[in-house]
């Protein structure tokens, strides 16, 4: 296992919400914010997976706390949001790693199916950040005044920087998400100095970072 070269309180202080948080990637990336210091919430749509991660990041000695919900629901998205809030007193890192994915050649993909994939990637996670901006922004609910704005995180991948074979629906919903965070960077970024940027899922993490 490779050391990390951050210091190990580096987070100390500072509350991260992760949607997709349970497992893979999302889960990963909870733990090592948790174990960088950081408290954590994990928002997911099995109720059985984010408990099993919670319970897993609590025996490491991590905060941690789960909730149910779906990031296609606005409703869902503010109760965990607002949850995250009234548990830690803060939120200062949003992470969106929910994702949907399935191998289909284009002339087999429903139209629902590939409406599905676009509101889980790009819709949802534009309406976390939607919810998460007034605890997120300098000066935010939980936040002091004189101190910086948090970080958004956003998951994508490099599907749609050519093409690839039966993934359609997943480079055009990566596309929007990478769109989405270049604009929010760029109004929220220079209006409530939030950084925000995105990330390549574990099998193209080599290939790309963006800020």
């Amino acid at each position: 296992m490779v050391e990390s070269p951050f210091k190990p309180e580096i987070l100390r202080g500072k509350v991260a919400l992760l949607t997709g948080g349970g497992s893979g990637i999302g889960y990963e990336i909870s733990l090592q914010l948790g174990k960088h210091g950081a408290s954590i919430a994990i928002m997911g749509r099995r109720k059985h997976v984010v408990d099993s991660a919670v319970s897993s990041l609590k025996s490491l000695g991590i905060p941690a706390i789960g909730f149910e919900g779906d990031v296609r629901k606005r409703e869902d998205a503010a109760r965990v949001v607002e949850s995250t809030f009234k548990h830690f007193g803060r939120l200062d890192i949003l992470v969106n790693a929910a994702a949907g994915n399935f191998l289909v050649p284009s002339e087999d993909l429903s139209p629902n199916g590939f409406r599905t994939v676009m509101d889980i990637d790009s819709v949802g996670t534009f309406t976390m950040c939607h919810e998460a901006l007034k605890y997120l922004k300098k000066g935010g609910l939980g936040k002091d005044p004189s101190t910086t704005g948090g970080t958004i995180i956003n998951i994508s991948a490099t599907l749609h920087y050519t093409a690839t074979w039966y993934q359609i629906h997943v480079s055009a919903a990566k596309a929007a998400v990478d769109s989405i965070t270049r604009n929010l960077a760029l109004e929220w970024g220079t209006d409530y100095d939030i950084r925000v940027k995105w990330d390549c899922s574990r099998s193209y993490w080599r290939h790309c970072r963006h800020e």
